[in-house]
């Protein structure tokens, strides 16, 4: 089984899991994303372990073994990416499962179990067409990034609220938004996968500053991301360029 579909195998798996723990359980909303956190990370790591014995594995929800900073191949997994929302019976919840190999998002899956989608990829369709009209800019539903805010000002976008990391990527590769602009703290596993189903998809995915996501580092703390479509990453990436020094740094918020 190539990594791709692995990866899709194990976000379909997980994802199952995860909803049948929100329709069956009757704990507080707390405990609700806290089990699906424990329960989908062990059945992921499982799966993976059983697949790929030879891979490193970077999880939110696990203790950080460093020796996989001198591994090229290492998945970098969240079980379960939108636990708010997840724990609010929302739907914009997903699951990320994805690869780096020599710290480049090579594979992976974004599954959004409440919607019964998995993005991966393998299996990408064609870049739609540009539509016309204003840009549309997904970002937090609860604590849009300043700099979100002042980029769609200047490009003429508009603002879209929406719950997790994943499911704000997907809806640009999906065709409902053109952007998706975070600021102020986000992690590998907030956006490897979500990276490497859009860059494969012939999105644009980089640093606010329009350098290269890398992974596997030390510190897998990765505070910014742009995933947009291409024809919107130099405009992006230029307004980002006027606005940021004069508006400095985020602190970490929701991704």
């Amino acid at each position: 089984m190539s990594d791709a579909a692995l990866a899709r195998s194990i976000a379909d798996e997980a994802g199952a899991l995860l909803r049948d723990i929100r329709a069956t359980a009757t704990c507080s909303d707390r405990e609700l994303g806290q089990r699906g956190d424990r329960e989908a990370n062990l059945l992921i790591i499982d799966r993976l372990r059983a697949a790929r014995p030879d891979d490193f594995i970077l999880s939110e929800e696990s203790l950080d073994d460093r020796a996989r900073c001198a591994a090229r191949r290492v998945w970098i997994i969240d079980p379960l990416d939108g636990t708010r929302e997840y724990s609010e019976r929302l739907n914009d919840w997903a699951v990320h499962i994805g690869l780096a190999i020599d710290g480049v998002p090579a594979s992976g899956a974004v599954a959004l179990p409440a919607c019964g989608r998995t993005f991966a990829t393998d299996d990408t369709a064609p870049l739609p067409a540009l539509p016309p009209g204003r840009p549309r800019m997904v970002v937090s539903r609860t604590r849009a990034p300043v700099i979100a805010t002042l980029v769609a000002e200047a490009i003429g976008a508009n603002l879209v609220p929406m719950g997790s990391a994943g499911a704000k990527a997907m809806a640009v590769v999906a065709g409902d938004a053109e952007i998706y602009l975070h600021d102020g703290g986000q992690y590998e596993w907030d956006n490897c996968a979500p990276a490497a189903v859009a860059m494969a998809a012939g999105f644009h995915a980089s640093r606010i500053d329009g350098s290269p996501l890398v992974y596997n580092c030390i510190d897998p703390l990765l505070p910014d991301l742009l995933i947009c479509r291409p024809e919107w990453a130099a405009p992006v990436l230029a307004a980002i360029a006027r606005l940021r020094p004069a508006q400095g740094p985020e602190q970490p918020q929701q991704s």
